[in-house]
């Protein structure tokens, strides 16, 4: 197997500048076109398609790309398990986390993890739940921990907690000074949301749409945290996860806008690639999380 020239070529085609892959992988640049030139000799084939003013992939470096990554996670799957046969969990876990469940919920499970496999390397990455499937496709982490929903067939996904969602506002706001509100009391009302592709915006979407709510204005946050700072400092509704707000209502910086409704709840899901379930690492973790949400 040729892993340092898969491991270049995947750089290039991420990142299309030979200078940044040398740099990235602390190699020369004649390294890296070396590399190229040794997987083009033996694939029989050009990957690359070279112009001063950039650099692109041909249809079989294409096809080369995606191969590559499955192949590089089946090394470092074997690696695992070659680990796992000598009783010892140690290398790497990159877990991807779409920002509720980032931000709010895996923070609180991670310190005792770490304590209890300290040779394992842990890394979080936080994105959108569109962001984090991407992410699981192209074996850039070992699992996702998403928020919204996916109908990428070559994924598995399994739910593993209920979330509430709930209205919030400032204190100052009228409708969170009211004991109770109808959902018709939400009409021609200012929100801030999170951006096109996150699970809670998903969620809002279809909140504001089945129950036919106008709405007077809409800003668009790609943070929790900035969604509640606007909220504090103005007079505008949300739709967040009651684990975002949790805090921030104790300390009385925000209310709950109570709705004579039953409440909101979606499902938090991981999802991973098959070849990615039976990883050890993976499963200790998974192990992890449904124990936790199952006490």
């Amino acid at each position: 197997m040729y892993y340092d020239e898969l491991k270049t070529f995947i750089t290039l085609a991420e990142v299309k500048n030979f200078t940044k892959t040398a740099e990235i992988l602390h190699l020369s640049q004649p390294s890296v076109s070396l590399h190229i030139k040794n997987l083009e000799k033996e694939f029989q084939t050009k990957l690359f398609i070279r112009s001063p003013k950039r650099l692109r992939m041909t249809p079989t470096g294409e096809l080369l790309y995606d191969r590559a990554k499955q192949m590089m996670a089946l090394y470092e799957q074997t690696k695992q398990d070659i680990l796992e046969h000598h009783h010892s969990v140690k290398g790497k876990l990159t877990i991807g986390a779409s920002f509720t469940i980032g931000e709010y919920i895996l923070p609180p499970l991670l310190p005792d993890f770490q304590k209890r496999y300290p040779e394992l390397e842990l890394e979080v990455m936080i994105g959108n739940t569109k962001e984090i499937v991407e992410l699981v496709k192209s074996y850039q982490v070992d699992i996702g921990l998403i928020e919204g929903q996916t109908n990428e067939k070559e994924l598995s996904v399994h739910p593993f907690m209920q979330d509430e969602l709930v209205i919030v506002a400032s204190n100052r706001h009228a409708l969170a000074q009211k004991g109770e509100v109808t959902i018709g009391e939400l009409q021609n009302e200012a929100w801030v949301a999170r951006e096109v592709g996150s699970g809670t915006r998903e969620y809002f979407n279809h909140f504001i749409r089945s129950n036919g709510l106008k709405i007077q204005s809409l800003m668009i946050i790609s943070s929790n945290q900035g969604i509640k700072e606007t909220l504090i400092n103005g007079n505008a509704l949300s739709l967040l996860s009651r684990s975002v707000v949790a805090r921030d209502i104790e300390h009385g910086h925000l209310s709950i806008v109570h709705l004579n409704h039953p409440p909101f709840y979606r499902m938090f899901s991981y999802i991973c690639a098959p070849i990615m379930e039976n990883k050890q690492n993976v499963r200790i973790f998974l192990e992890t999380l449904q124990h936790n949400w199952r006490s």
